[in-house]
């Protein structure tokens, strides 16, 4: 790294050197954190290793007078900038934030006069206290002064850091959604003006729930209201496609005008009869030819909006070509254009995974979240673009948000987070809602990574999804009710 390149930016100036600089940083205090959990100060691994870290280290505290290391409503901050991340480094960074998270820990400064040696103590300390209580974090700073440690301080997390309130947020913003989606349809269907300066307030205030609230919004999108079926279907989508347009790192920015492009991708079927839409039967050749006009609607109606300058271009391309499989198949029939927008291809895979888990009339069976992510993953390279699906499909789990699952204790449960350890990615945590006999019950949450003190091993394990309508469970009431418990916590 060289250091003229990573002078602290002054305030809205990320430059990417600096970026990169914190990206860097980041990286090898998770792999010294990683190494340290399994051997001790003196194992070559790990000094050479922490002398990367130590070298990088101070390269940034000569440059910038200061290296810290803060989590902030789920989001990590290298002097006070926000890092991004990208598809690669997105299990390094929520690995990060749950070892903060773990400790107690809000932030940790490295401080100049900081040695190589006093870093390798810090940092062998640091990855073995791993107890979380209420002693924790006291103890931990216990042993970091027994140890020797002057220059690294930690703060605490503060009650004012946990975001109170913010699942029941989270979810009157996706009914808000729904309201504004069902006025702009009725106020399109009236030939007013939509209101799309509302639309791009409402899309950063998504951007902001999925940065600090990102595994209860994918819960949300289990909501499934089969009457405003395009209402909620484009709303998951949008919320699915902002999701996934972060993982594959898109900026701010480009991730608000993604969440407008979902949202309105279906606009065009405000022109197809809700005798065609809701039909229970397959449809005829007239029926489909009218059904595979909404794309065309859709763009035509977006590209005639009185605030046209407002929205953007990029959701004219997506409403024309969100159904154009990747080998350039599916309709509209005649689309003859070579390449289709990222855009466009990011809406398709979020488009086919939320229509297909949903409870259709005409269709004989609804997947699963699991089920779905299996099928899909058949049509890589011919429906789908590859990349970007099998970033959905790491982004979602192999037993994703939502999903009912039989454990081998005889309980049941539903998974409401994702392990942010790729090595852990079949033990996320799951609410309990049946004991061992099958009665119901509201059980509190448990991580699957939890291991046995006496034997070692993990006190649960998953053994199958289950499709939660054989068993009359509604998954997303599960979400709901943690929306409205977190009122209180």
């Amino acid at each position: 790294m060289d250091e003229k390149d990573i002078h602290q930016p002054g305030p809205g100036a990320e430059t990417k050197a600096f970026q990169r600089a914190g990206v860097e940083l980041l990286t090898r205090f998770h792999i010294v954190d990683k190494i340290a959990k399994i051997y001790d100060t003196r194992n070559d691994a790990f000094q050479e290793q922490g002398r990367l870290f130590f070298d990088c280290l101070a390269a940034v505290l000569k440059e910038a007078g200061e290296a810290s290391l803060r989590v902030r409503q789920g989001v990590l901050l290298m002097n006070g900038v926000r890092l991004k991340f990208g598809v690669g480094t997105y299990g390094m960074f929520k690995g990060a934030i749950e070892e903060f998270r773990t400790r107690n820990v809000a932030s940790v400064d490295f401080l100049p006069g900081l040695t190589l040696d006093e870093l390798l103590a810090f940092m062998s300390v640091f990855a073995k206290r791993e107890k979380k209580d209420t002693d924790g974090y006291a103890q931990l700073l216990a042993d970091l002064d027994a140890a020797g440690v002057r220059h690294v301080e930690l703060e605490k997390i503060s009650d004012e850091e946990i975001p109170q309130g913010i699942h029941q947020s989270s979810a009157r913003l996706f009914f808000l959604s729904i309201v504004h989606l069902r006025e702009s349809f009725s106020r399109d269907q009236r030939n007013e003006p939509i209101k799309i300066s509302t639309t791009r307030r409402l899309m950063q205030s998504i951007y902001n729930h999925i940065v600090e609230d990102e595994g209860f919004v994918y819960g949300l999108t289990n909501i499934k209201n089969h009457d405003e079926y395009t209402l909620n279907h484009s709303v998951n989508v949008c919320l699915l496609a902002t999701a996934l347009g972060r993982r594959l790192g898109l900026s701010r920015a480009e991730l608000v005008d993604l969440g407008m492009a979902a949202f309105f991708h279906d606009l065009g079927k405000t022109e197809t009869p809700l005798e065609i839409l809701n039909k229970p039967g397959r449809l005829t050749d007239v029926e489909r030819g009218i059904m595979e006009k909404h794309p065309f609607h859709g763009a035509e109606k977006l590209a005639l909006l009185q605030e046209f300058r407002r929205l953007p271009l990029r959701a004219i391309h997506v409403a024309l070509e969100h159904h154009i499989k990747e080998d350039l198949s599916g309709y509209p029939r005649y689309f003859r254009k070579d390449d289709i927008n990222l855009f466009s291809k990011i809406v398709k895979v979020v488009d086919v995974f939320d229509a297909i888990t949903t409870k259709r009339v005409y269709r004989t069976k609804d997947f699963t979240r699991a089920e779905a992510l299996s099928l899909m993953l058949e049509q890589s390279g011919t429906e789908f673009n590859p990349v970007i699906l099998k970033a959905f499909v790491n982004m979602m789990g192999v037993f994703p948000i939502g999903t009912l699952v039989a454990l081998t204790t005889g309980e049941l449960g539903i998974v409401l987070d994702l392990n942010p350890d790729p090595k852990l990615v079949l033990r996320p945590a799951v609410k309990l809602i049946t004991d061992a006999t099958g009665r119901r019950l509201d059980g509190g949450t448990v991580d699957l990574a939890e291991r046995d003190e006496a034997t070692g091993r993990f006190k649960r394990t998953i053994a199958t999804a289950l499709d939660p309508a054989k068993y009359g469970i509604e998954v997303a009431d599960y979400f709901l009710a943690q929306a409205a418990a977190s009122t209180s916590s």
